[in-house]
């Protein structure tokens, strides 16, 4: 089934690498921090109604005109007329480019039998550019179409072949700018049409991005998927810092855990009667929300509440900032220094490890901004 068809049903050159990524810590007590990032202004990211982001997609308005502003919409209703708006104004090029797309291919055939274009789900690690891989590099290079997500960082982006498209899906906590089944439906779409599309996913795409459904979805329809896979964020990050995620006689196990809960709230899946093992470093993704939940709950089911931590805001960004802390006193530092998404956090005995945890006392957190 066409793209045409779907669209109606919708829910309404490697660049020279900057030299200034240089990690040059600098330790200032977060009791006295007071963040001057801004999320929208100053994100390396795609924030969602960012005017980068629209210039970046500007393709897709030639028959409109796109109206990000410069304050997000202020309730919850606003924010679904932004949403359906968008996918309404997009709708005419995203037509248009199918047509396209399907004519190149009938072209190629030379009256043969073309079979549907490669779906690529390719990891772009936490951040920064210099983490991809090869394959990665070559596959963005070439691609017809590229979907990709709030965390892949803009200077990621800057690696798109100039004659290429770029759309973006990315969800925030209250905002998907596409459903996980309409990203679903796009994929296929263009496959099916011949392009070699690629999904451009922040971290490693099977790690807590939902690149298994995608995958499975795809490959019911018969549609070939290519994995790449990036360097996760708990492996960036802790490399990062100097944590060595397992070490002999510290931690011999480590555990990923998402934060989210799948009906929302603050409560952290149920998990912490199994996570509270001294002995296993525990890394959490997209847990601001609930930490102060799941902390407590490690603290009751046995984990000692001197237990090192850290956070880690837009990490391997020349932006991350991380607070220290140990457990008991950890998600009162958090708050008090204002992190905001992405932020991991990472919880064991590992944590003081790192060459930064000497400039933190047992009296206090250290908030640690990259210069």
């Amino acid at each position: 089934m066409a793209l045409v068809q779907r669209i109606p049903n919708f829910s309404s050159n490697i660049r020279n690498w900057k030299s200034t990524n240089s990690t040059n810590h600098k330790p200032v007590s977060s009791l006295h921090y007071k963040t001057q990032i801004t999320a929208s202004s100053s994100s390396p990211f795609t924030e969602k109604h960012s005017v980068e982001r629209y210039q970046r997609d500007q393709w897709l308005y030639k028959a409109s005109t796109p109206s990000p502003s410069p304050s997000p919409p202020s309730n919850q209703q606003d924010e679904v007329f932004v949403r359906e708006n968008d996918i309404a104004s997009q709708l005419p090029e995203l037509k248009k480019l199918l047509e396209v797309l399907r004519e190149k291919r009938e072209s190629g055939c030379r009256g043969g039998d073309c079979g549907p274009g490669d779906v690529y789900l390719v990891g772009t690690g936490p951040g920064d550019p210099e983490l991809l891989t090869l394959k990665a590099v070559r596959v963005i290079q070439s691609a017809d179409l590229l979907l990709y997500d709030r965390l892949v960082s803009n200077d990621v982006l800057e690696l798109v072949a100039p004659d290429a498209r770029l759309l973006y899906v990315g969800k925030t906590a209250g905002y998907h700018s596409r459903t996980q089944e309409e990203i679903h439906e796009l994929l296929l779409s263009f496959a099916e049409a011949g392009a070699t599309v690629v999904r451009l996913k922040g971290g490693d795409p099977l790690v807590f991005g939902r690149g298994g459904e995608e995958m499975d979805f795809l490959q019911q329809q018969g549609i070939r998927v290519k994995v790449i896979p990036g360097i996760t964020a708990a492996s960036g990050i802790a490399a990062e810092l100097g944590i060595p995620l397992t070490h002999r006689g510290v931690a011999t196990s480590v555990r990923f855990l998402t934060g989210h809960s799948r009906k929302g709230g603050t409560d952290p899946l149920f998990v912490a009667e199994n996570a509270a093992d001294p002995d296993t470093t525990l890394v959490v993704y997209m847990g601001l929300g609930t930490l102060p939940s799941l902390a407590q709950k490690l603290m009751d089911h046995g984990l000692p509440c001197d237990t090192p931590a850290v956070a880690v805001e837009r990490g391997t960004t020349p932006l991350q900032r991380n607070v220290f802390a140990e457990l008991k006193d950890f998600a009162t530092e958090i708050q008090a220094a204002g992190l905001v998404s992405p932020t991991l956090i990472i919880i064991g005995k590992v944590v003081e490890l790192s060459p930064l945890w000497p400039h933190c006392t047992k009296e206090s957190s250290c908030l640690v901004e990259s210069r």
